[in-house]
Protein backbone atom coordinates (compact mmCIF):
# COMPACT_ATOMS: atom_id res chain seq x y z
CA UNK A 1 0.00 0.00 0.00
CA UNK A 2 1.40 3.38 -1.02
CA UNK A 3 1.32 6.39 1.27
CA UNK A 4 -0.57 9.37 0.02
CA UNK A 5 1.70 12.43 -0.11
CA UNK A 6 0.90 15.17 2.36
CA UNK A 7 -0.82 18.26 1.10
CA UNK A 8 0.43 21.64 2.26
CA UNK A 9 -2.54 21.81 4.61
CA UNK A 10 -1.59 18.52 6.28
CA UNK A 11 2.01 19.66 6.69
CA UNK A 12 0.88 23.03 8.02
CA UNK A 13 -1.38 21.34 10.56
CA UNK A 14 1.52 19.19 11.71
CA UNK A 15 3.76 22.24 12.15
CA UNK A 16 0.99 23.95 14.15
CA UNK A 17 0.52 20.86 16.32
CA UNK A 18 4.22 20.59 17.19
CA UNK A 19 4.50 24.33 17.80
CA UNK A 20 1.61 24.17 20.25
CA UNK A 21 3.57 21.62 22.30
CA UNK A 22 6.75 23.71 22.78
CA UNK A 23 6.71 24.60 26.50
CA UNK A 24 7.18 28.07 27.91
CA UNK A 25 10.81 28.76 28.69
CA UNK A 26 12.06 26.61 25.80
CA UNK A 27 12.82 27.23 22.13
CA UNK A 28 13.14 25.16 18.98
CA UNK A 29 14.79 25.95 15.68
CA UNK A 30 12.88 26.09 12.43
CA UNK A 31 14.59 22.83 11.48
CA UNK A 32 13.65 21.21 14.81
CA UNK A 33 10.05 22.25 14.32
CA UNK A 34 9.91 20.79 10.82
CA UNK A 35 11.68 17.56 11.82
CA UNK A 36 9.37 17.02 14.82
CA UNK A 37 6.44 17.45 12.44
CA UNK A 38 7.84 14.66 10.27
CA UNK A 39 9.19 17.05 7.66
CA UNK A 40 12.97 16.75 7.77
CA UNK A 41 14.92 19.37 5.84
CA UNK A 42 11.87 21.64 5.70
CA UNK A 43 13.07 24.51 7.92
CA UNK A 44 12.13 27.11 5.30
CA UNK A 45 8.67 25.64 5.02
CA UNK A 46 8.30 25.89 8.81
CA UNK A 47 9.32 29.55 8.56
CA UNK A 48 6.68 30.18 5.91
CA UNK A 49 4.03 28.51 8.06
CA UNK A 50 4.94 30.81 10.96
CA UNK A 51 4.98 33.84 8.69
CA UNK A 52 1.43 32.99 7.62
CA UNK A 53 -0.08 32.37 11.07
CA UNK A 54 -3.50 33.97 11.33
CA UNK A 55 -3.68 37.32 13.11
CA UNK A 56 -4.48 36.69 16.76
CA UNK A 57 -3.18 33.12 16.73
CA UNK A 58 -2.30 31.86 20.21
CA UNK A 59 0.42 29.53 18.90
CA UNK A 60 3.80 30.33 20.54
CA UNK A 61 5.56 31.55 17.38
CA UNK A 62 8.05 33.42 19.55
CA UNK A 63 9.61 30.13 20.73
CA UNK A 64 11.18 29.49 17.31
CA UNK A 65 14.67 30.74 16.46
CA UNK A 66 17.15 29.99 13.70
CA UNK A 67 19.77 27.22 13.78
CA UNK A 68 22.31 29.43 15.54
CA UNK A 69 19.81 30.52 18.19
CA UNK A 70 19.23 33.94 16.65
CA UNK A 71 15.92 35.70 16.36
CA UNK A 72 15.32 35.89 12.61
CA UNK A 73 12.88 38.79 12.69
CA UNK A 74 13.85 42.45 12.33
CA UNK A 75 12.96 45.66 14.12
CA UNK A 76 9.88 45.81 16.30
CA UNK A 77 8.98 42.18 15.59
CA UNK A 78 12.39 41.03 16.88
CA UNK A 79 11.97 43.17 19.99
CA UNK A 80 8.50 41.71 20.56
CA UNK A 81 9.86 38.17 20.23
CA UNK A 82 12.75 38.89 22.63
CA UNK A 83 10.35 40.42 25.16
CA UNK A 84 8.00 37.42 24.98
CA UNK A 85 10.92 35.03 25.49
CA UNK A 86 12.22 37.11 28.41
CA UNK A 87 8.76 36.96 30.03
CA UNK A 88 9.12 33.17 29.97
CA UNK A 89 12.58 33.28 31.54
CA UNK A 90 14.57 32.77 28.33
CA UNK A 91 17.66 34.96 28.30
CA UNK A 92 18.16 36.74 24.98
CA UNK A 93 21.55 38.38 24.54
CA UNK A 94 22.17 40.47 21.42
CA UNK A 95 19.25 38.76 19.68
CA UNK A 96 20.50 35.26 20.45
CA UNK A 97 19.32 32.45 22.72
CA UNK A 98 21.73 29.86 24.15
CA UNK A 99 20.43 26.72 22.46
CA UNK A 100 22.41 24.45 24.79
CA UNK A 101 20.42 25.84 27.69
CA UNK A 102 16.96 26.56 26.26
CA UNK A 103 16.47 24.17 23.32
CA UNK A 104 13.48 21.92 23.85
CA UNK A 105 14.03 18.20 23.68
CA UNK A 106 10.63 16.48 23.83
CA UNK A 107 12.37 13.34 25.17
CA UNK A 108 13.40 15.21 28.35
CA UNK A 109 11.35 17.00 30.95
CA UNK A 110 10.25 20.49 29.89
CA UNK A 111 11.45 23.68 31.52
CA UNK A 112 14.87 25.32 31.97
Amino acid sequence: MQKTPLSDNDATTRIHRVLSMVPAGRVVTYGDLAAMAGLPRAARFAGQVLKNLPVGSDLPWHRVVNASGRISLDGAAAQRQAAKLAQEGVEVIAGRVALKRYRWDPQQTPGP
